[in-house]
């Protein structure tokens, strides 16, 4: 092992390196070995047979539901957001080891190829039972998260977002507010980050369109749970429809309102500008008031915030509707807490790319959309559930690219498969710190 090979290649720079290439025993993609560790503790892909059903008839099906649906979401989490290098993936040793205990027996490989892949996810995952499911899946996903997070409320924001789209995909279709052709799909996230939900939308539909869909199951989940609920959302939902459901189904909200000539006049008193220099920081005002649009069947509480900033000559001004009762001060900063949504949306597009769907058919989309947020939830558990205080503040994409993508060696021995690690980012310490807060979750639920 310590010899150089005949068939290294040599550099011209320093005559003493030489390059040798072990394919079969070398992975770029090693810390997906914890999340492995995380999905094992969770039961996460165990569940999959309760929701997902073998749709194949053939008597020579090689790859199982499990290890193809652990093959299509590890390989998104660790970046690689279609299945065109499934061949090489099939052959990762790391890969090979998330996928099954079996898939790193020298004469088998377990990993499914491109071609067994797609016809996965555009074929078996498309039919009616399996599409249903993998939202059921996500669901159960979710679920057994929450069982180890201490939490006394559940906040959910719900977010639309675009998915630019550049041939002829089904649905796809011009939207003039993001400026581009795209699906414009709709989101639900908690308060800790995790996707309760996602509904891929043709591009030209109105933001809030199918939000009922969307949150009914979520609601039911929670409704079943006894804790407090709580719905943020932007302009977008500034909807009758929706603050009845809302108030039927016990939720707490707040809605950005926008602005009218009566919301206005409410607060003609706020508008003067304030006399003397103007500070660095800028000057707050809140008010609160009862006001009944035109559409609604009764009056609501709205909260008013007007910003004064140095150098501008008009105010900021932004209306939140509510059923809280907290103080005008505390409503708006609960809303502000809307923004963290836009940042894990952000996270799903930079760190997993999940906009990249590029199926001709809708529900063949959609189905890549559910793997995507698979994936991000189980990078979002590990975020939340096993890193240690020291890097809690890790983005998904540090966590990709600090931890997932880890350099890493196989070796056999005879009793042993030992991964030799690189410790570049993550250190040893580090590394078994995460491995001892994830083994704790195997503990009582919280």
């Amino acid at each position: 092992m310590g010899e150089t090979g005949r068939d290294a290649l040599k550099l011209v720079f320093d005559w003493r390196l030489r390059l040798e290439f072990h394919g079969s025993m070398i992975t770029s993609d090693a810390g997906l070995l914890a999340c492995r560790e995380l999905d094992g503790i969770l039961g996460l892909t165990e569940a999959a047979p309760a929701y997902l059903w073998e749709t194949r008839t053939g008597r020579n099906v090689q790859h199982q539901v499990v290890p193809l649906l652990r093959q299509a979401v590890y390989s998104r989490l660790a970046g690689y957001e279609d299945t065109n290098d499934a061949v090489r993936l099939a052959k990762d040793p790391a890969m090979c080891a998330v996928i099954g205990r079996c898939a790193l027996e020298k004469s088998r490989q377990v990993g499914a190829g491109t071609s067994v892949l797609n016809r996965f996810e555009t074929e078996v995952l498309v039919t009616g039972l399996n599409f249903n499911g993998l939202e059921y899946l996500n669901a159960e996903w979710v679920q057994r998260a929450m069982m180890r997070t201490k939490h006394r409320r559940i906040i959910l924001d719900m977010d639309s977002s675009e998915s630019p789209v550049h041939g002829e995909q089904e649905g796809a279709s011009y939207n003039g507010h993001f400026g581009c052709v795209c699906y414009h799909p709709l989101f639900v996230f908690n308060q800790f980050g995790d996707c309760e939900g996602a509904m891929l939308r043709p591009g030209n539909v109105h933001s809030a369109e199918s939000w009922r869909m969307l949150l009914d199951p979520i609601s039911a989940r929670y409704d079943r749970s006894g804790i407090r609920k709580y719905f943020r959302g932007d302009a977008a939902f500034a909807n009758p429809d929706i603050y009845k459901y809302l108030e039927r189904h016990d939720f707490f909200y707040a809605i950005r309102l926008p602005s009218n000539e009566v919301l206005q006049r409410e607060i003609q008193h706020l508008m003067k500008r304030p006399m003397g220099r103007p500070p660095k920081k800028p000057i707050i005002w809140y008010h609160s008031f009862q006001y009944q649009a035109g559409s609604w069947d009764r009056p609501r509480r709205v909260v008013a915030k007007v910003e004064w900033h140095q150098g501008e000559l008009l105010p900021r001004v932004g209306f939140i509707v509510t059923n809280m009762v907290a103080k005008a001060k505390g409503v708006v900063h609960f809303y502000n807490g809307r923004g963290t949504a836009e940042q894990w949306i952000k996270e799903g597009k930079y760190a997993l790319n999940w906009t990249r769907l590029s199926c001709h058919k809708f529900v063949a989309n959609q189905v890549r959309l559910h793997l995507f947020i698979l994936a991000y939830n189980l990078g979002n558990f590990m975020r939340r559930l096993g890193l240690p205080n020291a890097v809690k503040d890790w983005s998904l994409r540090s966590l990709q690219l600090k931890l997932i993508k880890m350099g890493g060696r196989m070796v056999r021995h005879a009793r042993y498969i030992v991964f030799q690690l690189a410790e570049t980012a993550v250190p040893k310490e580090l590394f078994a710190a995460i491995l001892e807060r994830l083994d704790r979750l195997r503990l009582a639920p919280a």
